[in-house]
């Protein structure tokens, strides 16, 4: 006996995952490669944009660079300055607290110029030299 005859056998459309992530990738350089494209013609305008408005500029400020004649000025009234309407200030009196240690760099002496205690009596301190000043320019 003869065995049954088999049908030829039809070979099956095969989608393996490289195909299919090749077309995957292809569309997205496309993707890539467009926004670059956009992107550069953007900066392309912005530039073209910013040069017209540095131009512009460059021709405003040449017509206000140009000189131009001033109105003579007016003497027919002469000009009379006014007093003020504001009081004048009213001076506080200084201070007169000289620290310690400023006082003794003023009265400094040798030991030899000093014969005793009663020469340092006769020295004016810097507090009353300074107080003596004061009345003097106020007097005045």
């Amino acid at each position: 006996m003869k065995p049954p005859v088999k049908k030829n056998t039809i070979p099956i459309d095969l989608k393996l995952h490289n195909d299919i992530r090749a077309v995957e990738r292809a569309r997205f350089a496309h993707q890539v490669a467009q926004k670059r494209r956009l992107i550069k013609q953007y900066k392309m305008e912005r530039e073209r944009q910013q040069k017209l408005e540095e131009q512009e500029e460059i021709k405003r400020l040449r017509k206000e660079l140009i000189p131009k004649a001033q109105l003579m000025p007016c003497f027919d009234r002469p000009f009379v300055p006014r007093r003020s309407e504001k009081q004048p200030t009213v001076p506080r009196e200084p201070k007169f607290c000289i620290p310690r240690h400023k006082t003794i760099k003023c009265c400094r002496m040798s030991c030899n110029d000093m014969s005793g205690p009663s020469q340092l009596q006769h020295l004016p301190s810097s507090v009353e030299k300074t107080e003596a000043l004061y009345k003097n320019r106020v007097l005045q």
